[in-house]
């Protein structure tokens, strides 16, 4: 068993190599201990399209049911989807079978025991309780039942959302679960779109299902300007975050789409409070703040996210990495489509595209997020000495990895929890600012052999 797939709020490996049959039977047991030890009985159980999903799922379900719990099967779905089934109807706890933004060789589990997934030291106890074979004994085994749950979002999402005009709009699907749930519901609620690789498949053949990379959103901006549609939108592989590009063809990263979320959240809520991730913008937590939010900074990370919403009790809360959660009007968790929606709520109602609406941001020079490959038993120790370094010389936040503040700028180096990877980001009042913060990192980062 590879323990380096138990992560920090997922497992996830590849395929061949870490999710052998024994593996994943016994990780259906290792969660029926938690669940049953919890007090947990009924769970329902989703998978999105990767071509090693349906071997897994039955897997997953023949060591859960052999340990007595009841499952409610979804089918393919988005992992939204997944969250939505839990907290609609009730039950004590969901799975979600997804690679997410990996390659297609990746795979992965994010396993719930009550209304939240597990992250940190749980994700560690199913670890150790596998390593143990710690499991029920002697109990009868569960059910398995299937429940569509596509019938019940759209209600919920028709329910909310009525569009005044008619307008184009672009939709990458990625050859993911989103694109099949969200475009018939887009054209059912009037809006004109311009689909693009929205049927799924698992090998995902046209481009990598990640819109934090610039180039998979080039066929993505091409529709937009062809089409001269106002906004164009893109899922990720299991539509839990979102990409976004304005009516001129420019991609709006997640730390700006979260200012085009905070602003109308804030005139309704004035007081409320926002959270962002280390990688945001300097420029998201002072517009919260100048629209009479409290702005917050915290880690990177679904699970520790959706923790500090509940902890700060904020309205909503966002990554970079387009991952947003809405406590405003929804349940807090991150859905990419009914992210959409309301993205397309606020362009309908202002008449205006999402270029027009942020065109008063401060002008800044930033790097999307750059990913260096590190291996995972080396990534967290060469952030561990960066931020000694830094820490020592500088003014610094090590909440997640350390962000470096200067009088012109910040910069970021923090190890990826989803990935053998670093990440980093900077911003800066100039391009040449931009490139002194950039060459420090990178320097140091050389010196520590990371580069």
């Amino acid at each position: 068993m590879n323990p380096q797939v138990f992560r920090e709020y997922d497992i996830r490996g590849v395929v061949e190599h870490d999710f052998d049959d024994d593996f994943v039977v016994n990780l259906g047991r290792a969660w029926a201990k938690m669940l049953t030890t919890a007090g947990k009985k009924n769970v329902t159980l989703g998978r999105d399209c990767r071509l090693s999903s349906d071997r897994l799922h039955d897997l997953l379900i023949e060591g859960v049911t052999s340990s007595g719990i009841n499952v409610v099967d979804i089918g393919v779905v988005p992992t939204p989807l997944l969250y939505f089934s839990v907290l609609h109807w009730g039950m004590d706890g969901g799975g979600m079978i997804t690679g997410s933004h990996n390659a297609a060789e990746y795979n992965g589990f994010k396993l719930g025991v009550g209304p939240t997934t597990i992250f940190g030291a749980e994700i560690q106890q199913v670890r150790q309780l596998m390593e143990a074979g710690d499991y029920v004994r002697g109990s009868r085994s569960g059910t398995v039942t299937q429940r569509p749950v596509i019938a019940d979002y759209y209600d919920y999402i028709r329910q909310q959302f009525k569009f005044q005009r008619k307008f184009k709009i672009a939709v990458d699907g990625g050859n993911g679960c989103g694109g099949p749930v969200a475009v018939p519901m887009m054209r059912e609620l009037g809006l004109e779109v311009k689909g693009l690789y929205i049927e799924m498949d698992g090998r995902f053949p046209n481009h990598h299902p990640d819109p934090t990379v610039e180039e998979n959103m080039r066929d993505l901006i091409k529709l937009v300007g062809s089409e001269r549609a106002e906004v164009g939108i893109a899922y990720d592989g299991d539509a839990d975050r979102i990409g976004a590009v304005d009516e001129n063809g420019k991609i709006v990263w997640g730390d700006e789409l979260m200012i085009a979320f905070s602003r109308p959240i804030l005139k309704d809520r004035p007081g409320a409070a926002i959270i962002g991730d280390v990688k945001c913008s300097q420029r998201l937590y002072d517009d919260i703040a100048r629209h009479g939010g409290r702005p917050i900074m915290w880690k990177t990370g679904h699970s520790l996210i959706k923790s500090k919403l509940k902890e700060e009790r904020a309205a909503l809360a966002g990554e970079m990495s387009g991952h947003m959660f809405f406590a405003d009007r929804y349940y807090g968790f991150d859905d990419a489509i009914y992210s959409s929606f309301r993205l397309l709520e606020i362009i309908d109602r202002a008449g205006r595209g999402l270029g027009e609406l942020l065109s008063d941001l401060p002008k800044t020079s930033a790097t999307p997020e750059i990913r260096l490959d590190c291996a995972d038993d080396r990534k967290f120790e060469v952030v561990r000495q960066a931020a000694d370094y830094f820490r020592a010389h500088y003014n610094v936040i090590d909440i997640d990895g350390v962000r470096v503040g200067f009088s012109h700028g910040w910069g970021l180096v923090r190890a990826s929890n989803t990935q053998p990877a670093l990440v980093m980001r900077f911003e800066a009042d100039s391009d040449s600012a931009l490139a002194e913060i950039r060459n420090l990192f990178e320097n140091k980062l050389k010196e520590l052999g990371a580069l």
